[in-house]
């Protein structure tokens, strides 16, 4: 009985010793990250703003109902009155001139005119006279039509969609740089921590030896030079933990911060030891790159926005007119209703424009930098998109090679560790010297580092392939908007 209570409290605790250790996988801290940092708050208020600026856009495109007016309008004053006979006198005033208009408006794209649908009702009310009158449009019907001129309503409804999409990519690649702002500060910690294990595993070994060698210096199996030698790396030893300690603290605080994480326990980081194996082929990535990146959206919207900008400068040289005009029904009386009874017809029509005659030169100039612009964009954009291939093309060539780089590297650090453990009993056994164990030693420690290095390197990699591509090659899948 006495055995049983002491396995329970030694299960106990080990399960207490289990709860307090605060375990956190690379997988984990992203997804914290994508939920809680900074960086991701801000690209899903950019986003939201990015959304609410399209509605704005697509709602101008919609029927648009109005009501203005100016209720009351009063206005008590002295006025100046020509005579007849040419002098001036000034009339006292007292009066009210209140109006509403109610309009149903509609954009059209094509042409980017305007037409509308209106009511109208004005009183006027002269307090001096003590007499009220009343003006009005029971119905009229009207069209502001742009001639020969830019139409920036046509460019925008090409436009706008991309920076929409565009948007909406930009915040996919925001949240996949933080994936791989995530893996940097993970790895910088993780680092930080293995060297930490290396440097107090080391300055036990060592003083280990250093305890043994002082027993064979006794019995004259070692020089006091090799004991100064071992001493001297238990001294390095220790300052080595305390380096690796501090770099301990600045890395984890780094990753808490970025992360968003507020508990103030420890972080104990595993080592994502199950990289993911698959093939990306290289020309299914560009072209994924080239669906959904949001550069690949911005490619086409710069080549639409020079030739905006060059139809405007070629439409706005010559002949500039607009017409505008009003057809409907009006009239005047003592009472609102007289409005409505017997209405007379209400015709309006203007055309306005204007012809440069002279300009020296200028509207050509604007036309011929136009042009050059619209030239210039699309050498840009060339280049921009075989730059866009290459980045792509070397990133998958990376990602094959680092995935390989892995197996080599943990080879050697399973390699280097076993040949620590043998050089450290030969020593023991007086079957080794001092300085082949140092190098054992360093060896072990380097093939330890570049394994956690060459991980390092594999998972950065990962995650800038989806950033570069916004596409999960291990499920076949394009990331997903939401």
């Amino acid at each position: 009985m006495k055995k049983l209570y002491l396995l329970f409290n030694l299960v106990l605790l080990i399960s207490f010793a289990q709860a307090q250790k605060n375990e956190l996988t690379l997988e984990q801290a992203v997804l914290m990250a994508r939920d809680k940092s900074i960086a991701s708050k801000q690209a899903s208020t950019q986003k939201q703003t990015d959304y609410w600026r399209w509605r704005t856009f697509a709602s101008d495109f919609k029927p648009q109902l109005s009501l203005n007016g100016s209720l009351p309008s009063f206005t008590r004053s002295f006025i100046e009155v020509r005579q007849p006979d040419g002098t001036v006198a000034f009339q006292s005033v007292s009066n009210n001139n209140s109006s509403l208009n109610l309009s149903l408006s509609q954009s059209i794209s094509k042409t980017g005119g305007t037409v509308f649908v209106q009511k109208q009702i004005q009183r006027f009310d002269d307090f001096d006279r003590k007499t009220t009158l009343y003006n009005g449009v029971p119905l009229a019907f009207g069209l502001s039509q742009p001639l020969f001129r830019f139409n920036q309503m046509r460019w925008d409804k090409k436009i706008e969609p991309l920076k929409y999409n565009e948007s909406l990519q930009n915040y996919l690649e925001s949240m996949e740089q933080v994936a791989m702002n995530v893996s940097s500060y993970y790895f910088d910690l993780l680092v930080a921590q293995v060297n930490h294990q290396i440097a107090e595993k080391n300055l036990k070994n060592n003083d280990t030896l250093y305890k043994i060698a002082q027993e064979r210096l006794v019995l004259g199996k070692i020089s006091q030079n090799d004991l100064l030698q071992l001493r001297l790396t238990v001294l390095n030893a220790q300052k080595d933990l305390a380096s690796a300690r501090q770099e301990v603290e600045v890395s984890m605080l780094q990753l808490k911060s970025f992360i968003g994480y507020r508990d103030e326990t420890r972080l104990d980081l595993a080592i994502p030891f199950q990289i993911r194996e698959f093939n990306v082929d290289v020309r299914k990535a560009i072209n994924e790159a080239f669906k959904n990146r949001a550069d690949a959206i911005a490619f086409r919207r710069k080549m639409l926005e020079s030739e905006r900008d060059l139809n405007k400068a070629k439409a706005e040289n010559g002949l500039n007119a607009s017409l505008n005009m009003a057809f409907g029904l009006s009239n005047r009386g003592n009472r609102p209703l007289d409005v409505y009874r017997n209405p007379q017809d209400r015709e309006f029509v203007e055309i306005q424009f204007n012809l440069p005659i002279m300009d020296w030169g200028r509207s050509k100039s604007r036309t011929e930098t136009a042009k050059a612009n619209l030239e210039l964009t699309r050498q840009t954009v060339e280049q921009e998109k075989l730059t866009f291939e290459q980045e792509i093309y070397t990133q998958v060539a990376l990602f094959d090679m680092l995935q390989s780089q892995v197996k080599l590297t943990a080879e050697t650090d399973q390699i280097a560790a076993t040949r620590y453990q043998i050089a450290q009993d030969r020593f023991i056994l007086s079957d080794l010297s001092i300085t082949d164990l140092g190098i054992a030693l360093q060896e072990k420690d380097r093939a330890k580092r570049d394994y956690i290095v060459a991980l390092r390197d594999y998972w950065r990699a990962y995650y800038t392939l989806r950033y570069l591509t916004l596409y999960d090659f291990e499920t076949n899948q394009t990331l997903d908007k939401n």
